[in-house]
């Protein structure tokens, strides 16, 4: 009887460690939120145990909301960023105009700081994902043909994930991507209002390139200093073309003798 309480005890602890192993993986960003996990096989493989402690383990992950299962398409990383108790406060900052400039000064210190880490930290694998994160971004910039702001926001977002990956700050990495919505939301906002502008679009690909060349040459207060400029750049230039907006509101009504 007590051996079976022992054995039982030891599966269950076996099953752990191996939720553990792959909420590494994950907290690395080896497996991103949304991305397939690997074969049972290869799992097993991976991990060193035997299929009924993995499929103990992935039974643990989905108790935990880590991992989802459906039918058809096996088990994949769950996005945890929009758990019930996350949703309320991420409505409540969406709904709130303000809630962009005050995203835009939290955006200057983290990714001035991952900017800066990356600088330091980056692999030659990932300078080669900046490098082609980067590419990808001025390539569409460049392209006449291409007129979707939603497509140069996904990009120019892409972008500066790559960055923060490479700080190897797992904390870090996910806490920028627990504002990915907003910050996805501003990067849109501010290419929606900006690439239409010459003067600004150019502003804005000036600091993008010296953010890159920064973190390529591996300068960190440079890369530091660049990712930040380029975050207030944007919050300045939204600012006026707010400013300019509510003068054109005020001009119109005068003109239709409303006051």
């Amino acid at each position: 009887m007590s051996g079976s309480v022992s054995n039982k005890h030891g599966k269950i602890q076996v099953a752990d460690q191996v939720a553990e192993r792959i909420e590494k993986l994950i907290v690395d960003g080896v497996l991103k939120v949304g991305q397939a996990l690997p074969s049972e096989r290869r799992l097993v493989e991976k991990l060193g145990c035997s299929r009924s402690a993995l499929r103990e383990g992935l039974r643990v992950l989905r108790g935990r909301g880590i991992v989802d299962t459906e039918h058809g398409r096996g088990s994949y990383v769950a996005d945890i960023s929009r758990a019930d108790n996350a949703t309320p406060l991420m409505h409540l900052f969406n709904s709130q105009p303000r809630t962009l400039f005050d995203l835009l000064e939290v955006r200057a210190l983290l990714e001035g700081e991952s900017a800066r880490l990356a600088a330091l930290r980056a692999t030659d694998v990932d300078r080669l994902l900046i490098k082609r994160r980067f590419e990808e971004m001025v390539a569409a910039h460049e392209d006449s043909q291409v007129h979707d702001p939603r497509e140069h926001a996904r990009l120019d977002h892409t972008f500066h994930r790559a960055i923060s990956e490479a700080s190897h700050n797992p904390v870090l990495v996910h806490t920028l991507a627990l504002l990915s919505d907003l910050t996805l939301s501003t990067v849109f906002t501010s290419v929606n209002n900006l690439y239409c502008r010459p003067a600004q679009k150019r502003q804005i690909d000036r600091q993008h390139t010296r953010l890159y060349h920064a973190v390529m040459e591996q300068m960190p207060e440079q890369a530091q200093r660049a990712a930040r400029e380029h975050i207030y750049g944007v919050r300045d230039n939204l600012q006026e073309i707010e400013q300019e907006e509510s003068r054109l509101v005020r001009a119109t009504i005068r003109l239709e003798g409303w006051s």
